[in-house]
């Protein structure tokens, strides 16, 4: 084993070094962390993660299994990986997210997945899409794309992703390769959101997670508006779009589905000038919105017309 010192210096030039190649290229999301006296691994993982087996991910990122193992010890900078987040805009696309994300379109899959969509699906305008962390594997003797997809992704049957990731194409992984393995299962705890933010981390992300939490709570309950909608309860619907409007940062598609739902219960409540502005906010959001007399009434009609000042 290292001597306690010795292990320090190597560690932490190791961690420094992945941290450099990785925001370099733009992928690496993490922040530092020094190790106090009497931490530990698992510790780290549990405070930070919440979940103790992670530990095994902080001795991959770290280069910590190099060379028979390397103690952590106090004063170490270990590095503390952690999920991107990325504002997706029109004309975006799994694969040039994947592109420009993940250094490669054919990775959009995993993107994709990731995001609860499919590749062939597009994102939302303003829709705030997790990005997962490329963990930089360097195979060890005896290692498979089976061992390290049951220890990094927690599954054997999820080695066909490391081989695609890696084009592989079904060739064993040789020892020394680096292998990049997506983790998206890496949601930080309130202490570990506070230690990132107080190190002043370096994060690819516009809304740091909170406007991705946003969409998702809106995306649950927009069923529910959909069905106050139709049963014309329409104090409800007020109520209820203004509330998930006052969520965050919203996609534009979920912003134009709230303010017609709004537009419409105005409209029943003879809120006019409510109803003018609703509209506006709609159609804002959703330029290709057609007022078409088959689906809405005259009188919502009439009130987009006047909001829009024509």
């Amino acid at each position: 084993m290292a001597h306690p010192s010795a292990a320090l210096r190597l560690a932490s030039g190791l961690a420094i070094a992945f941290a450099v190649v990785g925001a370099a290229r733009g992928e690496a999301v993490a922040f530092p962390h020094v190790v106090q006296r009497g931490e530990t691994l698992a510790a780290i993982a549990e405070r930070t993660y919440g979940r103790v087996e992670l530990e095994q991910i902080l001795v991959a990122v770290n280069g910590l299994d190099t060379g028979g193992g390397i103690p952590i010890v106090p004063g170490m900078r270990l590095e503390i990986p952690a999920l991107g987040h990325h504002r997706a805009t029109s004309g975006d696309t799994w694969a040039s997210l994947a592109d420009a994300l993940l250094g490669d379109p054919e990775r959009s899959d995993v993107l994709a997945t990731a995001n609860g969509s499919l590749p062939w699906l597009v994102p939302s305008d303003g829709q705030e899409v997790v990005v997962p962390y490329n963990l930089r594997y360097v195979v060890q003797q005896g290692d498979s794309t089976l061992t390290i997809a049951y220890r990094f992704l927690g599954a054997r049957e999820k080695a066909w992703l490391l081989d695609r990731y890696n084009h592989l194409h079904q060739k064993a992984a040789k020892r020394g390769v680096v292998l990049l393995v997506p983790i998206t299962a890496l949601p930080l705890t309130a202490e570990g959101k506070a230690e990132a933010a107080g190190a002043g981390a370096a994060v690819r992300a516009e809304g740091g997670g909170r406007a991705r939490e946003a969409q998702r709570r809106v995306e649950a309950e927009l069923p529910l508006l959909a069905t106050e909608l139709r049963s014309g309860r329409w104090a409800d619907v007020v109520g209820r779009g203004n509330r998930l409007l006052g969520y965050g940062e919203l996609s534009k598609p979920e912003v134009a589905q709230i303010q017609r739902a709004l537009t419409e219960a105005y409209v029943a409540l003879d809120a006019i000038g409510l109803a003018e502005t609703a509209c506006n906010a709609w159609r804002e959001a959703d330029p290709g919105a057609e007022l078409d007399p088959a689906e809405l009434s005259p009188k919502i009609v009439r009130a987009c017309t006047a909001g829009l000042g024509r």
